[in-house]
């Protein structure tokens, strides 16, 4: 079984910054494929970010692109979104996925575990 806790969401200004960390329990979390994805209030849940099991390979959303950075620390079974110059269009619920049997990948479908959810507020 796999389990994904997701922390560090707020209410930051517009320009801040937030780290979004999730932590993963697993045993083969090293194997995953680990996204980020959000659903804005009144919106479908939207592809974020996602980084490969070794690190070595990122893929970001042109909306984010420039502003976030997916990292991960495989020794911690930890995953982050580092979020800098936030925007309120970035306000959503942000969840971390777990993709074991995918290369890296911007599809819901692919990613087989999820996190229950951040809030990220930004104000204006």
């Amino acid at each position: 079984q796999v389990q994904l806790v997701e922390s560090g969401g707020g209410l930051v200004q517009a320009g801040g910054s937030l780290r979004l960390s999730c932590a993963v329990a697993g045993r083969t979390f090293s194997t995953y494929v680990m996204g980020w994805f959000r659903q804005a209030p009144g919106k479908e849940r939207e592809f974020v970010a996602a980084i490969t099991w070794g690190g070595g390979i990122t893929y970001y959303a042109d909306s984010v692109k420039g502003r976030f950075t997916i990292s991960r620390d495989n020794a911690k079974n930890t995953v982050y979104l580092q979020m800098n110059s936030l925007k309120p269009e970035d306000t959503a619920v942000y969840y971390c996925a777990a993709a074991p049997n995918a290369g890296l990948t911007v599809y819901q479908y692919d990613y087989n575990y999820w996190g229950q959810g951040t809030q990220v507020t930004v104000s204006s």
